[in-house]
C-alpha cells in the first residue's frame, strides 16, 4: 500500500531523511519509531502530499506522491502531530465541512459522518463546539476527520502526544480497532506504543533507518541469556568489582547502593556466567537474595541501536 525508495530530504547541507526504503503491506500497521528529530513527521509529510521530497520516489496506494498528489489524498486519512480543528465549530459541523472538501457525495455524506462518529466514540459529544472539548476529545475529532472519507489508508503523527494515561488508552484501543480495516502508518516515540500496536517496527535516527524488524524479532536479535538481574546483601562496591572480573562479563551496573545492592550483569552472547557470578558473590561474603534472566525490552533495543548508531557516526 506504500512504497518509499532512497526517499531523502535536504534543507542546505543538513538531511532530515536520509536515502529511507521501505514498505507498507495491506492491513498491516507499521510503527515509525524514533526520538524526537529523527525525521519521522518529515517521512509523512511527504507521504502525504504536504511537502516534497530532495530526491527518491514513494507511491500511496499505487499512486505517485509527486505526480498524483490528489489520487493519493484521496485514498489517505491523515492525523498530523497537531490536530488542526476549527474550535468555534461543533463536531458534527466540521465533519461536514470537511467531507465537502474531501468530496464525499452528498448522498453517502450522512452516513459516512454517522459511521466516523460512531467508530471514534464521539456520539455523545457530536453537537458540542470543538473549543470546549478536552484534548482527548478533539483528538478523536481528528480520527473522525482521517476516517469520514473511508480511506485505505491511515497516517497517524504522534496520535496520543499531550493525553493523560486513560486518554492514551483509549485512542490506542481505537487505533487498534481502526487496524482492522485499514492499514496504518503510525509514528511515535513512546515504546509501549509500538509493542502494544504494531505488528512491525521501523526505527529512524538522524533521518536514516537503523532497524526494521517486528518488536519481536528485534528484542531476540539483541537478546541471549546475557542479562542478569542480581539482587545481593554485602559490600556493594567489592561485589561489583568482583563481578567485572568474570569472564564474559562485558558491563555491570550497580543500582540501589546501599545495604542491599542490585546489579544488572550483562555478558557476551551465547554464555552462560549464573554459576561464576554465584561463587564470585559468595567469596566476597555476599548474600544472593534473587537472580533472574531478565527478558530485554524494546526500550533496550531502542537504546542500543541509537546509541550504536550515534557511536558510529560521531
Amino acid at each position: 500500500m506504500i512504497k518509499v525508495e532512497h526517499l531523502a530530504k535536504r534543507y542546505a547541507e543538513a538531511y532530515a531523511v536520509n536515502d529511507i526504503s521501505f514498505e507498507v503491506k495491506e492491513g498491516e500497521i507499521l510503527g515509525l519509531l524514533g526520538p524526537n528529530g529523527a525525521g519521522k513527521t518529515t517521512t509523512m509529510r511527504i507521504l502525504t502530499c504536504y511537502m516534497p521530497a530532495t530526491s527518491g520516489t514513494a507511491t500511496v496506494a499505487g499512486f505517485d506522491v509527486f505526480k498524483n498528489s490528489v489520487d493519493v489524498r484521496k485514498n489517505i486519512g491523515y492525523l498530523p502531530e497537531n490536530v488542526p480543528l476549527y474550535p468555534e465549530m461543533r463536531v458534527k459541523e466540521y465533519l461536514s465541512f470537511r467531507a465537502k472538501l474531501k468530496r464525499v457525495p452528498h448522498r453517502e455524506r450522512k452516513t459516512k459522518i454517522a459511521d466516523a462518529v460512531d467508530r471514534c466514540r464521539i456520539v455523545d459529544v457530536q453537537n458540542q463546539i470543538i473549543g470546549t472539548l478536552s484534548k482527548g476529545y478533539r483528538q478523536r475529532v481528528g480520527l473522525a476527520d482521517a476516517l469520514v472519507h473511508d480511506p485505505k489508508i491511515l497516517i497517524l503523527d504522534e496520535p496520543t502526544i499531550g493525553l493523560d494515561p486513560n486518554q492514551i488508552r483509549q485512542v490506542r484501543q481505537l487505533i487498534k480497532e481502526l487496524g482492522e480495516k485499514h492499514t496504518i502508518l503510525l509514528s511515535t516515540h513512546i515504546l509501549p506504543e509500538v509493542e502494544m500496536l504494531c505488528g512491525r517496527v521501523i526505527i529512524i535516527n538522524k533521518g536514516k533507518i537503523v532497524a526494521m524488524d517486528t518488536p519481536a524479532n528485534l528484542e531476540s536479535q539483541l537478546k541471549a541469556d546475557n542479562h542478569i538481574a542480581l539482587e545481593v546483601r554485602g559490600n556493594g562496591e567489592k561485589i561489583k568489582n568482583a563481578l567485572s572480573g568474570i569472564k564474559g562479563v562485558r558491563r555491570v551496573t550497580w543500582r540501589d547502593k546501599g545495604e542491599i545492592a542490585n546489579f544488572a550483569v550483562e555478558s557476551e552472547k551465547g554464555t552462560d556466567v549464573r554459576e561464576e557470578i554465584f561463587s564470585s558473590v559468595v567469596k566476597n561474603n555476599g548474600i544472593i537474595r534473587e537472580m533472574t534472566l531478565a527478558p530485554i525490552t524494546l526500550e533496550e533495543v531502542f537504546h542500543q541501536i541509537t546509541t550504536q548508531e550515534q557511536e558510529v557516526t560521531a
